[in-house]
């Protein structure tokens, strides 16, 4: 089965989730171009059936119009700096907290375990228990 694309989440998800179902066809550029289509949801069905005939030859030139015009739909992976600046907000349960920051540095494109955990700490409050914790035993990485 399918997910199918409905225009408003990431579209580069989509095609790789596509890539991933059909990865025993994917040297078929025919019956990759072919299949597409039954990834897509009614709005973006109009736009593929708006496509002028032959003008796509290959599923790569098929993908790059379909990103062309859903790009604003693209997700923009968090930076370093948004992980930095995050702190436990007054009031806020560790739970949460965690979630919150956990979540964010799952977003962020590249490896920075050591940044991560010493940001998380900074991010405690200064009289937390857990802070003071990590503070006596050095985390030395994410796990």
């Amino acid at each position: 089965m399918f997910t199918i694309y409905n225009g408003r989440t990431d579209l580069m998800e989509h095609v790789s989730y596509f890539n991933q179902i059909m990865v025993i066809h994917s040297k078929n550029e025919t019956l990759m171009c072919k299949v597409f289509p039954s990834s897509l949801g009614l709005v973006v069905m109009r736009w593929f059936n708006g496509l002028e005939e032959g003008s796509i030859a290959f599923f790569k030139e098929l993908t790059r119009a379909f990103d062309s015009r859903f790009v604003t739909c693209s997700r923009v992976p968090w930076n370093l700096n948004s992980l930095l600046s995050m702190t436990m907000q007054e009031g806020e349960t560790l739970k949460t907290y965690s979630n919150r920051y956990w979540e964010m540095f799952n977003e962020i494109d590249g490896n920075f375990d050591d940044v991560a955990v010493r940001t998380f700490k900074v991010g405690l409050p200064a009289k937390h228990s857990l802070r003071k914790s990590l503070t006596g035993k050095p985390v030395k990485n994410v796990c």
